[in-house]
């Protein structure tokens, strides 16, 4: 009997080992396991399932032939959107627009936490709490009803305030300059204290000892939030970051279709309501798969981007 038949092949005891103990694993916490099944159905149906559907982005797609039956006509899709008349507008609104979400509303949620952070008395901090979280939970509907209410040219508050101070009314819904300061304002009222959970939760994760030596060593208060506060929290800034730039052309359609008014097009008119408008009220589905299909891959490219610049200059990123 040779050497290798009495001891096996190399490996061969390893693997065995390793496969039972994965075997005792999933016995002994089966119930665990048990549990995630909803979750994986869930993503299978509502998640992977759907994206047989991207095929409909490379053909000429008809409701009565189906998607089998649809013929290929490979990026025509793609071509048609781009030499289209209002590939550059919406292309224009939807990097405009993020940017400034980027630049004003990301750090929103950030500088609520770190005022929060401060404040001493946890009657006043849940309060404050409370009433910045609550608008999150509201319909974009009803915020979009608020904000048309409010700016309302004959009875909104805005314009009565502008009356008693002597000021003309304005009706500021059809006005493409305040535009994209009234959709910032309203997303950044609706989402900076539940945004601000997560900061607040790092926060909570600095060790008191580095304020403490901070102190001994003379930081102020200001020098304390620069030198301790902020580099403890980076991390989960630039995680955030990341994500939010992955989504830089997803800018939210069904509150920018509440507000926008013809007028206003050309300044709100985004590739996600070109989509709506494309997709659903036109029924050219294939149009609409295929920049939806643009949509998701220019996200996918910048979020690899973002992730290799964060873990270059700061050693933090998704993986």
């Amino acid at each position: 009997m040779s050497m290798k038949t009495a001891i096996g092949e190399p490996g061969a005891y390893a693997r065995a080992s390793t496969g039972h103990m994965i075997l005792r694993n999933l016995k002994r916490d089966r119930f665990l396991y048990l549990l995630i099944v909803p979750f994986i159905a869930w993503y299978l149906v509502f998640q992977y399932y759907p994206m047989l559907g991207l095929q409909m982005a490379f053909k000429k797609y008809s409701i009565y032939k189906g998607l089998s039956g649809s013929p290929w006509v490979g990026f025509d899709n793609f071509v048609t959107f781009f030499k289209g008349p209002y590939f550059l507008r919406t292309l224009k609104n939807t990097i405009l627009i993020s940017m400034y979400s980027l630049i004003f509303a990301f750090p929103a949620p950030i500088i609520l936490a770190l005022l929060l952070n401060e404040v001493k008395s946890m009657l006043f901090k849940r309060t404050v709490q409370t009433l910045t979280y609550l608008p999150h939970f509201i319909s974009i509907v009803i915020v979009a009803g608020f904000v048309t209410n409010f700016l309302s040219p004959t009875n909104g508050i805005i314009n009565l305030l502008l009356a008693k101070l002597g000021l003309e009314k304005l009706y500021f819904l059809v006005v493409p300059e305040y535009f994209r300061t009234i959709f910032i304002s309203m997303n950044i009222w609706r989402e900076v204290g539940f945004g601000s959970i997560i900061f607040i939760a790092a926060l909570s994760a600095i060790h008191p000892e580095l304020h403490e030596a901070a102190v001994i060593d003379g930081a102020n208060k200001w020098k304390r939030v620069l030198h301790v506060t902020l580099p403890g929290i980076m991390p989960t800034i630039m995680i955030m970051l990341i994500l939010k730039i992955g989504n830089l052309l997803d800018v939210g359609y069904e509150a920018i279709i509440l507000l926008y008014q013809p007028s206003t097009y050309e300044v709100s008119d985004v590739i996600s309501t070109y989509v709506y408008r494309t997709g659903l009220q036109d029924g050219r589905y294939d149009i609409g798969t295929a920049v939806g299909l643009f949509n998701s891959v220019v996200g996918l490219v910048l979020v690899i981007c973002a992730n290799k610049l964060s873990k270059k200059y700061t050693e933090s990123g998704l993986w």
